[in-house]
């Protein structure tokens, strides 16, 4: 079955409390040229006014839920209804530079081995921000069980890239058991298990603010998201061997900072880093005890 194109890129963002960011990404997004696209946004149930904004534009088409679904499945809900070549997937806090839409698609055509791609990502300063890895968390310790994987790129971040419509529908988008963190790296990894390069596009370049979304949740509670998912990708990719050293490696490394950490806290004129630090080492080992006991 082929995918009925009627433009060259989707473009998906999913909108979660993003009512400051929002216009300024859309406006980005509709300032794109040479590039036939359609706009699909997803809200996840925000509660900021953003979806007020949303309703106003009648060139974006808009899904609203009447509840957080999480970023992959809200992902999921907007790719039944893609209708590009490529598939965009853009998050809110961002600004795309002009003529990156153009770059991104011309990338795309003349590399038919690359089945995903991130672009350049950078801060407000314009420094550079970390965007692109050669190896998965925890893959030291796995020996040979990713061996064979195309490319030198593992994963790209999922905040700004683009993927074969095609491709992204055969392997029924994101996995949805990944809420929120980690559905980037399961992604890139399948799409490398199917025969695919991961590839990086620096000309485009996107601005990233970063983590707007979760900027109402305490630290802990995004630390605990993301030691969740990264286990979880652990316990879908890696074997059982693989995850138990993982797993004494984590804990022996928590325990560790622990220990040293409660040491050095009575020296320190300024406990309130250490004492972050603390509290997210203590996270680590309830969690891993946790997932430990759940098997």
């Amino acid at each position: 079955m082929e995918t009925s194109s009627q433009y060259d890129l989707s473009v998906i963002i999913i909108n979660y409390n993003t009512a400051d960011f929002i216009v300024r990404c859309l406006k980005s997004v509709a300032s794109q040229f040479g590039v036939n696209s359609e706009i699909i946004v997803v809200d996840n149930f925000s509660k900021d006014g953003s979806l007020n904004f949303l309703k106003k534009n009648p060139w974006v088409k808009l899904i609203a839920n009447n509840r957080n679904l999480g970023f992959s499945r809200a992902n999921n809900q907007a790719l039944k209804i893609c209708k590009g070549r490529y598939v965009y997937y853009l998050n809110p806090d961002t600004e795309v530079k002009p003529d990156s839409f153009r770059k991104m698609i011309k990338f795309m055509d003349s590399h038919p081995d690359v089945g995903l791609a991130g672009t350049r990502l950078v801060y407000p300063d314009g420094s550079l921000q970390p965007s692109v890895e050669n190896r998965y968390p925890g893959q030291r310790y796995t020996k040979n069980e990713l061996k064979g994987l195309k490319g030198d790129i593992a994963w790209v971040l999922g905040a700004s890239m683009i993927v074969r419509h095609e491709l992204i529908r055969d392997l029924e988008g994101f996995d949805e058991d990944f809420f929120l963190y980690g559905e980037d790296l399961d992604l890139c990894l399948r799409i490398r298990k199917a025969g695919w390069l991961i590839g990086h596009i620096p000309e485009a370049e996107v601005i990233h603010w970063e983590g707007q979304s979760e900027r109402g949740n305490l630290p802990v509670e995004v630390w605990e998201k993301k030691i969740k998912a990264e286990f979880g990708f652990y316990r879908k990719h890696y074997s059982s061997r693989a995850v138990r050293v993982i797993e004494r490696s984590n804990l022996f490394q928590a325990f560790w900072r622990i220990l040293t950490l409660n040491l050095m806290l009575p020296f320190l004129e300024n406990k309130e880093e250490a004492l972050a630090k603390l509290e997210k080492y203590k996270l680590v080992t309830k969690i891993w005890r946790q997932q430990k006991n759940s098997n």
